[in-house]
This record gives C-alpha cells, structure tokens and sequence, in this order.
C-alpha cells in the first residue's frame, strides 16, 4: 500500500471512530454544539489545538468552549482535521476563512484564499483587498490589487469602489501600470468617487486631480468636461493644474516631441499592459540587422510603447538576417520561425527569451518554409504552407514547446504560400496566398479535434503578401497583392453566415506589413507598395470603421511579422522609460518631427 493511500485509509478510519463516538477522549463545544474528538487529531492539523490541549488547560479538562465562530465552521474545520478536504462556496468561504486563521488551521487558510483567487472580479476584488487586512495573505492582497489596477475601468463602476479610503485611491490613481485606455477614465472616476460623500469628499478634489493625467486627455475633452465642473473650476489648485494640462497638450499636438512630455507629470504617459514587437524583415533592400550592408542603424525587433507612442530597439543583434518568417509568442517567449536569408530557405525556429534577452535554438521544422503562416492556438504553435526553395506547400505542422517537437498535421486543401493565417473560436484560418500560378481568394479553417481542414466562403478579392488576423469577433484580411495591383482593400470574415464584406480601406496600397490586435485596435506596420518600402504604422477602429495613423518605426521594414505581448514581469525593459528622460528643447523637437 503507498504511503498517500495508507494515509487516506487512516483518515477514513480515524473519521469513523469519530462519527461512532469511539475512543474520543475531549468534546469542542461551540455556541449550544458539542463536538466528540481526538485530540491529537486536531493536534496535527494546527499548532492552536496543541497550545489550547497542552498550554493552555489542566491535563484532566475534557469540555473546550471555542469563542468567536458559529457550529458549522468548526464542523467544517473538524472535518477537514480528519478528511484532509473541506468544501469551500462562494457563501461560506469568509467565515471559513475567519475561523481558520482564529484556530491558526493554514492548509484551510489557503484554500480559502485559493478560492477567493479564483473569484476575483470587477465587483468583488475591492473587498477581498481590504478583507486581507483583518485576514492577511501576502498573495491574495497582491491578486486582488494586480486586479485593481489591471481592470479599474470596470473596478470603478461598481459599488465597492466608492468605498475605497482616500489614500488607496491616491495610490492605485498615481501607478504608471494603472490601466486605463483613455485618462478621462480616471477623471470621470475621481468624480463618481467624490459625489458618493459630496461633503465630506470634496476636499479631496485637488490632491486626486494631481494624480490623473490631464494632459493625456484631448483639448475638446478639458475643455467640455474638465473645465465645466464646478468642482474643479471653483478650486484654485485645480484650475492651475487644468492651465498646466492645456499647456502641455497644445505643445504636444504642434510640436509632437519624442520623449519631452513624459517628465510632464500632467503628460506622463501609463505603462502598457502589452507592447507590440515588429521583429525582423528587409529594409531599403537589406535585412533590417545587416548593419554592414547600409549606412543606416538597423535593429531585428523593435517595441512599440502605445501608450508614449514611441517605437524602441530591443535587440541584442546576436541574430542573424531573416525575413518573410513567421513569429508567434507563447508562454513568455517569442519564436522565430522559418524565413529566408537570400541564400537559404529556413526550417530553422529560434525562440527569444523575452525576460532574458537572449536566443536559443529548438527542434527544426519538417519542412523549410519561407512565407510561411503562423500562429497560436491553445498551447500549440502552428506553422502553415510557405515555399521550400522548390515548390509552394499545403504540409501543415505544429509545435509543442513541453516536448520541444514539431509534428505534422492535416495537410491544407490548397498549397499557399506568401498567405496569411489567425486562430478565431478554437480553429485556425488561413486565407489567400499564392500557388505557384495564381494569387488566392480561398480560405479555409482547421479544427484541431478533428484534425480536419474544411473550405469558408471565398474572400471579395485575391489576396498574397497581405495580413488577416482575429479582431471583434471576425477575421479581418487586409491589402496584399492581387496578381495584377497592390490593394488597400479590407474585409471582415464573419463565421457565423459564413461571409465576407467590405470594410474601410487602408489609406495606401501595399503588401508584405506586421499585422496585430493591440488596445482593441488593428495595426499594420510597414510594408512595401512597389517602389518603398514603409516605416510608417496604420491602425483601425472597427467601432468607427476608420483608418488613422500612429507612430512610424524607426526604420522602414518589409516581410517582417509582428506579435503582441502582455502580462511580462519586465515590462519596463520593453518601453520608454518613464523616470530617466529629460525635457528635452521645444525647438529642436519642434524641428524634428513637426
């Protein structure tokens, strides 16, 4: 018999001894209840019982009364004693969580907070923060703070906000990871938190408003809601604060300065809860990495901080030239798959460690893939298609980084290479590319559990060298080349009617750009329309179905591939950093880059 099972069969018998009345030797008595037990059982469960039965009674007590808790959480408590499990519900797990830590029962205490992990949510996290005050677990505070700040724009329409102290809210308000896609979030919060108590929280209005970034905000906004409420254009200190803000918004729109803003603490931009990677590609004919082919500096990978908007170089340039490769980012790493050096056609993966910075090598493909489609689904890399050198392929494969192996999957039902690929409701989509003669306008999914490629309605237009990825619950395709023209077109796929249909079109033609889903917004970067090759970065708004544009990268880049990363430890490592950037002179950034 193993050692847990012998445990198990032990505890089933000690159990039974108790629920027969047999050989107990104290009773706990709670409220009107007795309990019958053995001591040493309860003795092994917590260092309490063994003080209360040793220290703190005479050898010959038999009666212990246990204050400060009802019948059923010492019945529960007294279970878990002997059983080794307790039942912990939504109704139940603050009084648990009370009378275990009382009787010091810590198995019972972490499960609890286990639980109420579990449970974090926009209305309740509040109250599990504070309740780790009268009950403290180091790691259920800081869960339920991370959630605080992770999601305060739904935290902050609930009840248990207006109940947060003054000194929390001031807290959580001046964090630069406080996420919040617009400031006025933050504003319209201070306000709904200020008018639960009007009278007696009014006071607080100036010492909150320093913590809101006004001059993150618009000049329409400042002026229509800012300055209009009375709250703020009766104090001083406020208005002086809001002169301040228009200041710095109207130097930032005209002059549009690299980093001066950011020591502004009115302007400090947030720090991103994800960053967008443009990774690798060919610039001005070169691969972006080749510095000794051009006079220009080139990095492999840079991020972009949407929040400073400003692009930056995050390489450690250990890697070699590669373009038309895919990326994928899974389980904090980015990985590098495939490609092309313009001498040899890749099955080569390389995966960046992004905590690290550093490059490793894993398994190699089944097949070289140069145009190749990747993406992830589940805990699952999957790289489609592409050109070997030879010939265009429809072999499909996928990648488990556990067993660091590539396996093949379903072949497609058409070769495509130069095509594009998403996953949308546990499948992956695969749309146009080229076939050896043709450009496409086919697509089709892949189910996993069935391991079964089947055809979708055809896109409006022929497309290769473009970019499809999931975004509001479609599968948006964009640009690419359609045999004859390059295409600003884009169309959404909807799977529910099986449909494709025409979206606003891209401001210019072209092909071979970074797709990604960053801050609930589309972005193509780079790219090339024949004769240039693109530094420049669009984004769209399906909620407005409008292009506009964002911060160009600091070098022009085509067949590179992008990917988004969220939740890093190092975060920081990958944006502008926020503390160390000087003010930099009005005129020389107004000459740069107005």
């Amino acid at each position: 018999m193993s050692d847990q099972s012998e445990s198990s069969h032990e505890r089933s018998v000690f159990n039974n001894l108790r629920l027969e009345g047999q050989f107990c030797d104290v009773v706990i008595k709670v409220e009107d209840v007795e309990f019958e037990i053995h001591r040493v059982i309860l003795c092994k469960c917590s260092p309490y019982f063994i003080a209360l039965f040793q220290r703190w009674s005479s050898p010959d007590k038999k009666v212990f009364a246990i204050p400060g808790m009802s019948p059923d959480m010492m019945r529960l408590i007294i279970e878990f004693a002997y059983t080794g499990s307790v039942s912990v519900t939504a109704e139940n797990v603050q009084e648990l969580l009370l009378a275990a830590d009382q009787l010091s029962v810590m198995d019972v205490v972490q499960t609890c907070c286990d639980f109420l992990g579990e449970q974090l949510c926009a209305e309740n996290c509040i109250g599990i923060f504070r309740f780790t005050d009268v009950v403290f677990s180091a790691e259920l505070q800081h869960r339920a703070y991370r959630y605080m700040v992770d999601h305060f724009e739904e935290v902050a329409h609930h009840e248990e906000f207006l109940h947060l102290p003054l000194q929390q809210l001031i807290d959580i308000l001046d964090r630069d990871d406080l996420y919040v896609r617009n400031e006025s979030v933050a504003f319209e919060a201070v306000l709904r938190w200020i008018d639960h108590v009007p009278e007696e929280r009014k006071a607080h209005v100036a010492v909150l408003l320093s913590k809101v970034r006004l001059a993150l905000t618009t000049m329409s906004y400042m002026q229509l809601k800012v300055l209009s409420n009375e709250l703020v254009n009766t104090n001083t200190q406020c208005l002086k604060m809001v002169q301040d803000a228009l200041e710095a918004i109207s130097y930032i729109r005209t002059s549009r300065p690299s980093v001066a803003h950011l020591s502004n603490p009115l302007a400090r931009p947030r720090l991103p809860n994800a960053i967008l990677l443009a990774i690798g590609g060919w610039s001005d004919n070169n691969p972006t990495n080749d510095i000794e082919a051009y006079s220009i500096e080139a990095y492999s990978i840079e991020a972009y901080d949407i929040r400073a908007d400003y692009w930056i170089n995050v390489t450690n340039n250990c890697e070699g030239p590669r373009a038309y490769q895919g990326t994928a980012v899974l389980n904090g790493s980015l990985y590098c798959i495939g490609g092309f050096d313009r001498a040899e056609y890749f099955n080569s993966v390389r995966r960046f460690d992004l905590s690290t910075h550093i490059w490793h090598e894993v398994a190699f493909m089944c097949h070289r893939r140069c145009y190749v489609s990747v993406t992830v689904l589940g805990e699952c890399i999957y790289a489609l298609g592409g050109f070997d050198g030879r010939t265009q392929l429809s072999t499909a494969e996928r990648y488990r980084p556990e067993a660091n192996q590539w396996s093949l999957i379903a072949p497609m039902q058409e070769p495509r290479s130069d095509a594009s690929c998403t996953t949308l409701h546990n499948k992956v989509y695969i749309c146009g590319g080229f076939n050896g003669i043709e450009c496409l306008q086919t697509a089709e999914c892949y189910n996993p559990e069935s391991n079964q490629w089947t055809m979708i309605g055809p896109m409006n237009s022929r497309r290769s060298g473009f970019g499809i990825v999931a975004y509001a619950g479609r599968v948006y395709a964009v640009g690419g080349f359609d045999g004859n023209n390059r295409l600003c077109s884009a169309e959404a796929y909807n799977p529910v009617n099986n449909s494709w249909h025409e979206v606003s079109p891209m401001l210019t033609p072209h092909t071979h750009f970074g797709i990604e889903v960053l801050d609930d917004r589309l972005f193509v970067v780079g790219g090339f329309n024949g004769f240039t090759t693109f530094d420049n970065v669009k984004c769209y708004d399906a909620t407005t179905d409008e292009w506009t544009e964002a911060r160009d990268m600091d070098i022009n880049r085509r067949a590179l591939s992008c990917c988004v990363v969220s939740g890093l430890p190092n975060m920081a490592e990958y944006v502008v950093p926020r503390d160390t950037l000087p003010f930099l002179n009005e005129d020389a950034n107004s000459d740069e880059h107005s």
